[in-house]
């Protein structure tokens, strides 16, 4: 009932214990008031907080950390709309945001994607397409400013599409009659997409190669909620589900080799993947087929909603209204 946007501090890495989790209370450092429900938020720099809410609107908000304090910076009141933007009860959810400063792309229940800029007060474009019934999620690759994929959903069919902010819009994923959630591109090769949907499938995309994936996986036995590729390190993949199940995908080089860093590792073979660092999703060389899978948290039974990575960091929140950090991912 009353939404608010929180700054947590996890502590530092002397408080980390042995088994790698982190030893000690989480501290609130402050929070602000939100009106309607928090969809989506991502990190715009150090400081800005870019937030979708179900009203609509999107916000803007900055991090004062001389005295810790949280501020609205900037507010674009009812940025997705069912009937028209002056209506008072017309706000649609605003369902996904994105951002590659100063860029921000967000997405909504109206079927409307809009570019923002920070330092603008107006959409840069909107992008209005009346046959989508809902635009439901975003990404965007931190390479190429211009481009970005969307969920969209259209009847019973769902799709990923791959839009440009100077060159119109193309088609280059359509979805089967399975709800896809998740997407994220390859950091380094533009053309790699992986997806995940209500099936559990892995599905790795090549844009350059038509409408169909390169590679179909077996993963997960209920929903997929998120896919990641790691930003340094793209052999490596995560992937988290509603069967309470967090899976590292490693498609590294010499795995067969090298002691497994994590428990419970085994060891997965797919026609379509290789260990080559070039195109190691890609490739359909048979003779290096080896992938390593391991669940991170085997023991855990309630659904890991969400998931982020940076460096050797891994936090992941899950339904039992708990944010977990595993800050030794590669240790």
């Amino acid at each position: 009932q009353d939404n608010r946007i929180s700054i947590w501090s996890v502590g530092d890495l002397g408080n980390v214990g042995l088994s790698g989790e982190y030893q000690g209370e989480p501290q609130l450092l402050c929070d602000i008031r939100h009106n309607g429900d928090v969809m989506d938020m991502q990190f715009l720099d150090q400081e800005r907080i870019v937030v979708a809410s179900s009203t609509g609107t999107v916000t803007i908000f900055r991090h004062h950390q001389n005295n810790q304090t949280l501020s609205a910076n900037q507010r674009w009141e009812k940025a997705h709309y069912h009937v028209d933007q002056d209506t008072s009860c017309g706000g649609a959810a605003c369902t996904g945001v994105i951002s590659n400063n100063p860029e921000i792309v967000t997405v909504g229940e109206d079927g409307r994607i809009n570019l923002f800029r920070a330092d603008q007060k107006d959409a840069v474009r909107t992008i209005v397409k009346l046959t989508w019934s809902y635009v439901e999620g975003t990404s965007m690759n931190s390479l190429t400013r211009d481009c970005f994929t969307v969920k969209v959903g259209e009847g019973e069919r769902t799709s990923w599409k791959m839009l440009s902010s100077s060159a119109g819009w193309s088609s280059v994923v359509t979805g089967d009659r399975v709800p896809l959630h998740c997407v994220d591109r390859h950091p380094n090769q533009q053309h790699i997409v992986a997806t995940g949907g209500q099936d559990g499938m892995l599905s790795i995309w090549d844009i350059r190669q038509g409408t169909m994936p390169v590679s179909l996986l077996n993963a997960h036995e209920a929903e997929m909620w998120e896919v990641h590729f790691h930003p340094s390190n793209p052999d490596h993949l995560f992937t988290c589900s509603e069967d309470g199940s967090l899976w590292h995908w490693d498609t590294s080089t010499d795995i067969s080799e090298k002691p497994s860093f994590l428990h419970q590792a085994t060891y997965f073979s797919h026609n379509t993947i290789n260990q080559s660092v070039v195109s190691a999703w890609l490739s359909n060389d048979p003779t290096k087929d080896r992938m390593e899978i391991t669940n991170l948290i085997p023991n855990q039974t309630l659904s890991v909603n969400s998931l982020d990575i940076l460096g050797p960091c891994l936090v992941y929140g899950t339904d039992a209204e708990a944010i977990y950090v595993n800050r030794q991912l590669f240790a």
